[in-house]
């Protein structure tokens, strides 16, 4: 008598994205979320540092605007080669190993940086920070919307880039408490400390199934999906799961590298767009936020109240965040990134006018609580947005050459505010940073598609229509 039933030889193997895409939302999947939503929160802090330093640096080496505007500029052009090397190293050789040596690399400069004699080390030890930080940031969009089932991806990604303003607002608490006493060497010094969080990540955070199984490393990746499923069943109490949905990836054309991929007829409308996205918005939010400190203090505030202020406008963003997680999944993508840049590039404009006519404090508050609240907003909406536009092949590569882009910009931008500073005023600074904005807006609303809803492999089907592609989950295995 039969006691047992075999799994038939020609029973169909589920991927790793089916498997991952029925599994129940879980404290397994919390737990990854923090993990590297903490890394990008430390990152964070790193990068928002220079916003409340550039006015002590600029004082001791004795730097003009322009100068001033190099110094904030180099951890950009780092992040800008960090960005485009991690997406293909991470696409070639795994996300998780790139996302740790990523935290190695900014530890290691953000100590290096506090011990610069000149200028010119500064520069050189930035430019290593900035490529630290540049590795970072894409490969933990896509580490994540790997993890994360389609219901919650969009929400959990935003909510991921909220703790860039948090990162932004304890950099200046440690800025407020620290600089004033100990100098700025110590503020960098202090935060290389977080560094050590690699082992975390190393200890808990596994590789994703899903670049495994598009490596053609099957068994690997079934056995990674097979320990998250046994983690997500503890943490959620069950005692089955659900059958996996078929949700099946287009192989890509052998020898075909992922640079060429993002740029197949596929991909190549969404890679215009978001280039286009990425460049501009961070033009326009690195060339303001670098310079807000320094902006206050040569408007007259001392250097406590320049930082203080500045962590005050910072809060609007913690609203913006959560706002925008909310938005992406209930409204979508394109029209929450749309409105937050416009909205961004209209209260750019509306600070700018205030703090040029000397307007009160109260108003140069609410005018820039409201500005970050769209900043921040368009954050949450753009990181969750540019994973979700190319396939596993080239998931990394894509956000990486987007955020390299972007750092381009980032680049250009608090340079660019140095020159036009002393030509313009501070009038001509912020309407550059919402003529920035609009240009983003257009690019997303013109070329953009809707990814809200979908499955990451349904979306690399798509061509240039995602709007008519099912929601992951409507087909299940026989």
């Amino acid at each position: 008598m039969r006691t047992a039933f075999a799994t038939p030889a020609t029973e169909p193997r589920a991927s790793a994205a089916a498997r991952l895409e029925r599994l129940p939302f879980s404290g397994y999947h919390k737990l990854i979320f923090t993990i590297i939503a903490l890394a990008f929160f430390f990152d964070s802090v790193d990068l928002g540092t220079m916003t409340f330093v550039l006015g002590s640096i600029r004082k001791e080496f004795a730097l003009s605007t322009a100068q001033a505007g190099l110094v904030a500029s180099s951890s950009f052009f780092g992040m800008t080669l960090g960005a485009a090397v991690a997406g293909l190293l991470a696409d070639r050789f795994g996300r998780r190993p790139v996302f740790q040596w990523s935290m190695v690399l900014w530890g290691i400069a953000s100590y290096l940086c506090s011990t610069a004699h000149d200028v010119n080390m500064l520069i050189v030890y930035r430019i290593l920070l900035g490529f630290g930080m540049g590795m970072e940031f894409p490969i933990a969009q896509a580490l994540l919307s790997e993890f994360v089932p389609a219901a919650k991806r969009g929400r959990l990604v935003a909510l991921m880039d909220g703790f860039w303003p948090l990162g932004f607002i304890t950099a200046g608490i440690v800025a407020y408490f620290v600089l004033p006493t100990l100098g700025w060497r110590t503020v960098f010094a202090l935060l290389a400390i977080p560094a050590a969080f690699v082992l975390v990540v190393r200890r808990i955070v596994p590789e994703s199934p899903r670049w495994l199984e598009h490596r053609g490393q099957l068994a690997e990746a079934d056995r990674v999906v097979a320990q998250i499923e046994a983690s997500v069943m503890r943490s959620a109490g069950l005692s089955s799961l659900p059958p996996p949905a078929r949700l099946l990836e287009p192989t890509p054309p052998r020898g075909r590298s992922a640079l060429r991929e993002i740029w197949s007829p596929t991909y190549r409308r969404r890679t215009a767009m978001v280039w286009s996205l990425w460049f501009f918005a961070l033009l326009g939010f690195y060339g303001l936020t670098s310079w807000l400190g320094a902006l206050l203090q040569q408007a007259g505030f001392a250097l406590t109240q320049s930082v203080f202020y500045t962590v005050l406008i910072s809060l609007g963003g913690v609203p913006g965040f959560l706002c925008a997680a909310w938005l992406v999944e209930v409204w979508g993508r394109k029209p929450t990134c749309v409105v937050s840049l416009l909205g961004g590039g209209v209260m750019a404009y509306a600070y700018g006018q205030t703090a040029l006519h000397g307007a009160s404090i109260p108003m140069l508050l609410g005018t820039g609580l409201v500005m970050q609240f769209f900043l921040f907003a368009m954050w949450a909406a753009l990181y969750t947005y540019t994973p979700e536009l190319y396939g596993t092949g080239a998931r990394a590569t894509g956000s990486g050459f987007a955020s390299a882009i972007g750092r381009v910009g980032s680049l250009i931008g608090p340079y660019a505010v140095g020159v036009v500073l002393p030509l313009f005023g501070q009038g001509g600074v912020f309407m550059l940073g919402a003529l920035s904005f609009a240009v983003a807006a257009l690019a997303v609303w013109t070329l953009g598609i809707e990814t809200k809803g979908l499955s990451l492999e349904a979306l690399t089907s798509s061509g240039e229509d995602a709007a008519a592609l099912p929601v992951a989950g409507n087909e299940v295995w026989k």
